[in-house]
């Protein structure tokens, strides 16, 4: 099949690629002609594992294209994706829809036959049928445009498996315009229903409110564990262990109860924000309260990590040598957007700490938005001379990393663990000063 995908950030790239690993001839469309240019190089600008080798590969078969006119793109297929960002407004909870709004009010002048837009960008509840009407209003082709939602469910790190093989398939139609979004959309993700994945098909909202009442979960499982991890540092218990306990509930499960930093990235902070934000604005604000203490939580713990921090330097930052091992907000990235790592690094640089940040992916992205602290090309050279070795973000090779790497380089044998993912026994034993949160 035919199609297009607007947006060639995080989603829309890796959409885009996606569907013509399928087979499927795509053109992504960008009004930055930078990245336009990157990406019909075989250059993907930013990390996500497999997918420069998947876009080279596509690129080569001729099913990959990418441009920035829309006038091609309105003439190239009749399935159009959106997969366009929807950040945190300036200033308000509330999403930031513009770049949504100027996709359509782009492409609707151009569309002149039957067309399916298909959203997969994360928006509040009732842009769909809002989108529907602007759409049906100004295209030429008018009611012959059909709006659905499909909303995406990518982890970075995992972006490509869940593309290719996700848990589930969403889409929202309007039940109550019936058209041809299903049998389409069924062509299109043939070969990921034929291998079993679950096709939910719902109305508009539903689609629109799953992807925020799983990231609003999932948050919510985050700052659960944390607020925890604070009792537990107040009664002398192990977070880690309790988690463990409360894992093999199958009512529970592991996942998500990791105690720590807490989430960060472009998404779970902005969307539980912007949910909350629309339920404000439908009157039902009392409903998700409870986001706010999560929220709370969750940048609490960032708080906490910089006194552990103060607290192993004899209770003063000022003139202390901190290095920091971790900058993107989880590994597997170089997603810096709202990172507990790079927050806790500025914090303590604020406090007069000399701070040295090193992370595998993330560092042109961390320089970018923290200019003034100090960058190191390794680990070695990251925690050389440190008074106290800060684990920020749980990259393999830090959570590997065992007090021999690390002795002949410091200046004291102080490491505060703020991902858990050190074994304590082992770094106390070896005479080190261990730190972890919730432990």
């Amino acid at each position: 099949m035919k199609m297009t995908v607007f947006g060639t950030g995080y989603l829309g790239a890796t959409h885009a690629v996606c569907m013509a690993e399928l087979g499927h001839d795509v053109l992504g469309v960008d009004i930055d002609q930078s990245k336009v240019d990157k990406l019909s190089r075989g250059e993907v600008p930013f990390f996500e594992p497999g997918l420069t080798d998947m876009l080279e590969k596509n690129l080569a078969s001729g099913r990959l294209q990418f441009t920035t006119s829309y006038s091609d793109a309105a003439d190239f297929a009749d399935i159009h994706f959106v997969g366009v960002g929807t950040p945190q407004k300036k200033g308000e909870y509330a999403a930031d829809l513009s770049h949504v709004h100027s996709v359509i009010d782009m492409l609707a002048p151009l569309l002149r036959k039957p067309s399916l837009i298909v959203g997969k960008s994360t928006v509040p509840v009732g842009t769909a049928a809002a989108l529907g009407e602007r759409l049906r209003a100004t295209a030429p082709a008018g009611g012959s445009v059909e709006v659905a939602w499909n909303p995406e469910f990518l982890r970075e790190g995992h972006a490509i498996a869940d593309t290719l093989s996700p848990d589930r398939l969403v889409l929202g139609i309007d039940r109550d315009r019936p058209g041809n979004a299903e049998g389409l959309l069924r062509e299109v993700y043939a070969e990921i229903l034929d291998a079993g994945v679950p096709f939910l098909v719902t109305d508009l909202a539903t689609s629109e409110l799953v992807k925020g009442s799983a990231n609003a979960f999932l948050a919510t499982k985050v700052s659960f564990i944390n607020a925890i991890a604070e009792v537990c540092e107040a009664t002398g218990a192990d977070v880690t262990m309790l988690a463990d306990a409360l894992g093999y509930d199958a009512r529970i499960g592991r996942r998500f109860l990791n105690a720590g930093l807490g989430f960060g990235g472009g998404c779970l902070p902005k969307d539980i924000r912007a949910f909350m934000a629309r339920a404000g604005e439908l009157g039902v604000d009392q409903a998700l309260y409870f986001l706010r203490e999560v929220d709370s939580i969750n940048m609490r713990r960032r708080t906490k990590a910089v006194e552990l921090v103060t607290a192993a330097c004899d209770g003063s930052l000022l003139g202390a040598n901190v290095s920091v091992l971790g900058a993107a907000f989880k590994p597997e990235s170089d997603d810096v957007r709202d990172s507990p790592a790079l927050n806790v690094a500025g914090m303590m640089q604020l406090h007069g700490a000399a701070v040295t940040v090193f992370d595998p992916k993330a560092m042109d992205n961390s320089r970018r938005l923290f200019p003034t602290l100090h960058y190191a090309t390794s680990t070695s050279e990251a925690c050389r001379n440190a008074d106290v070795v800060l684990i920020a973000t749980e990259w393999d090779e830090f959570a590997s990393l065992v007090p021999g790497d690390l002795e002949p380089l410091v200046r004291r044998r102080v490491i505060v663990d703020a991902r858990n993912c050190l074994d304590p026994d082992l770094w106390r034993a070896a005479g080190w000063n261990y730190r972890g949160l919730g432990r």
